[in-house]
């Protein structure tokens, strides 16, 4: 069963950066589509960024084009989330989960529904402050 564990966060100035990462153990991470998706205080997770397995393909929420990019070393067992120019509406929890795409008939699918999602990591609390 593959576990995902997330570090990175912390506290961080508006304006400055952070750079989560999501290390996988029991599997293959080249197995899955990688997302990183967040929940902030009183409100419902959102999907922030995602994956495919190959990394050739990714997809951003508008609230962080431009800011934010994903990238995965499958020979670390490990999805980063470089996170640049942040604001205070960022403060969150970041969890970053993992779709089975193995077998998927497109290799660069990403999951475009959180109960797509197969397994969780536990998440990383970033705080944003002015």
């Amino acid at each position: 069963q593959l576990q995902l564990v997330e570090s990175g966060g912390g506290l961080a100035q508006v304006g400055g950066s952070l750079t989560l990462s999501c290390v996988a153990s029991g599997g293959s991470l080249d197995d899955y589509a990688i997302g990183w998706y967040r929940r902030a205080p009183g409100k419902e997770r959102e999907v922030v960024a995602l994956i495919s397995r190959t990394a050739r393909r990714t997809d951003y929420a508008d609230s962080v084009k431009g800011r934010f990019t994903i990238s995965r070393d499958n020979s670390k067992s490990t999805v980063y989330l470089h996170m640049n120019n942040l604001k205070n509406d960022d403060t969150a929890v970041y969890s970053c989960g993992a779709d089975l795409t193995r077998y998927a008939y497109d290799p660069d699918y990403i999951p475009p529904f959180e109960s797509e999602i197969d397994y969780w990591g536990r998440g990383t609390q970033v705080t944003v402050f002015s």
